[in-house]
């Protein structure tokens, strides 16, 4: 079992917020592909440094949990491309890792 953490950027690069209807989409796709996920809706500071300019980004996390793991990286691969697009960012931040669930 993959789990699989999307770090949803609230705010595009240049600081303009990024229209709710626009991340319900997303949300919307998540559902629709993987039959539910898990919201974190508090914001979330990331802070990175390039060279010697820091950078801070807001974001929420979306969690999917998948027992598909080829298929379901195949699908956040081409997921983080069109994100970066459409959000207009220079990276999108989504992690895989291993689980096992408690039964």
């Amino acid at each position: 079992m993959k789990e699989y953490d999307v770090y949803l950027p609230l705010s595009y690069n240049d600081g303009r917020p990024i229209p709710e209807e626009k991340l319900k989409s997303f949300r919307k796709l998540l559902l629709d592909e993987f039959g539910g996920f898990t919201h974190f809706p508090q914001e979330n500071e990331g802070v990175w440094k390039l060279g010697t300019t820091v950078f801070r980004d807001k974001v929420v996390i979306l969690r999917v949990l998948s027992d598909r793991p080829a298929q379901t990286r195949r699908f956040f691969s081409e997921l983080r491309v069109e994100l970066m697009r459409s959000l207009e960012q220079a990276e999108v931040l989504i992690v895989e890792r291993d689980v096992e669930l408690v039964v």
